[in-house]
Formats: C-alpha cells, structure tokens, sequence
C-alpha cells in the first residue's frame, strides 16, 4: 500500500519505522547520519502521521501494519531492507526478521516483552497521552513546547532529556498523536502482542536506560527470547534518537 515517507542517502536501503502515535519524524535527529550510509527510507505507518488508514475490514494489529510495511516496500522495488524500529516499530522490525524478508532488524524498545501489568501500564500511560494531546488547544500545545518546565513534564516519560527535543518537534509529535486515526485500535491490540516468532534474519535489541514507558527489566526477556545480550542505550529514554543521536545512529549502523 502506499505511505507517507522520507528518503535521503545513497547506498543499501534502510527502512525505519515509528511507535505508535508518532510520525517519521521522530527519526529526524539520526536520519542525516544513517543516510551517510544508507539510503534511508523512514515511513508513515497506516492510520499515523500524513498516511492513509489501514483498508476497511483490516484490523489494527502490529502483524496488519508489518504486512504494510512489506507490501510498501514491494511497490517501491525494495528487496531485503535493513529495517529499524522503535517502539510499536521494534516489534515490527523483529516481526519482518521473523519472516525473513529483511536483510537485518534492530528494535529500539520493542513492545510485546511486557509482563500483564507492565502491559496494562503503558496503554494506561499512552491512553492518557493521547486524551491530552487531543483535549489541549493549539496555544497550550506551543506554550508546553516553549515552556523548558512544561516540556519536560509532558515529554518526560518517553525521553531522558525533554530540553534535547525541540519545541517544533514536540508540537508536531503532539498534533501526530491527537490526529492518528489508528491509534485506539492499535493500542487495544497490545493485549494480544506476544513476542513474534524467532528470528530468521539477524536483529539486535537495543533498550533505553531510561525508559520510563516500557521498562528496561523487560529487555532482560528480549535478551532470552532473542538468545543474545540486549544493549543498553546509556542516557536514554523510551524514545532515544533526539536524547543521543550518535549512539542511536552507530547502533542502527552496526545492527
């Protein structure tokens, strides 16, 4: 299906793919640097950001999206990308590894390594997100983004460092969340995300040490499920690439 996507770069194709509620955007503090290297194509998932929602009759669930996310690459002539996710995006980065239809997958915080009350947590926690970004009006969004307090408090739970992110991408993402019409389905799929099948291309797993959405005890069961140490992103939260660019880039690029 076709999406909404940024390409930069030159060189082996590299598809990077957003949480839920966000946009391609989030990618912007690292995708100068992966285009270095790559040709870096960050996307739009259906019903997020500037793309169309998913066909009538398809449900919301990461398996749906991720057959997007094959089926874009395909009507690009992409064969075999390397693929990052964060997020909703880790776990469809290790879902297309599963499939073996990528050539690599490195997963940022992936979902679906949740215990029932960690799971319960953070759709309580996105659940609240969006019910704010959709209650504030235009002016309070800009004066939270402008305010270094106010960005703080509402940013502070998916990044380490809210000072690093800046006021502009903050009121996008805002308008990003309040705005996706896949959000609700998707977040209530969630209760049935189990960890996808082992992997049949090599991934990586990276976690935040600071992830204050999907806590980092829950890399410790993406390390046993994957066989492999998880790295820990030092200094970052649940969304890292605006809290340490360059470490977020070398980790995709040695993925």
């Amino acid at each position: 299906m076709e999406l909404a996507f940024e390409r930069r770069g030159a060189g082996a194709p590299l598809i990077l793919i957003h949480g839920i509620g966000h946009h391609w955007q989030a990618w912007t503090p690292v995708i100068d640097g992966l285009a270095a290297a790559r040709t870096v194509i960050a996307l739009d998932l259906p019903g997020f950001g500037a793309s169309p929602g998913l066909p009538e009759g398809i449900p919301y669930t990461a398996e749906s999206l991720a057959d997007a996310v094959e089926s874009f690459c395909a009507l690009l002539g992409v064969r075999e990308p390397h693929v990052a996710g964060n997020s909703l995006g880790g776990y469809i980065a290790l879902e297309l590894a599963a499939r073996g239809v990528v050539r690599t997958a490195t997963a940022l915080s992936p979902a679906g390594f949740w215990s029932r009350s960690e799971l319960v947590y953070c759709q309580s926690v996105l659940r609240a997100l969006r019910a704010s970004a959709r209650a504030m009006p235009q002016g309070q969004v800009v004066r939270t983004a402008e305010n270094p307090m106010l960005r703080a408090v509402s940013a502070g739970v998916l990044v380490a460092h809210p000072s690093r992110l800046s006021p502009t991408a903050l009121i996008a993402a805002t308008q990003a969340l309040g705005r996706a019409s896949g959000f609700d389905e998707t977040l209530e799929s969630f209760s049935g995300l189990m960890p996808p099948a082992p992997p049949k291309s090599p991934i990586s797993i990276a976690w935040g040490e600071h992830d204050r959405l999907l806590l980092r005890r829950q890399a410790v069961r993406a390390a046993r499920w994957s066989g492999q140490r998880v790295k820990l992103l030092k200094g970052c939260g649940h969304v890292p690439m605006s809290d340490d660019p360059d470490l977020v880039t070398r980790v995709i690029l040695e993925g």
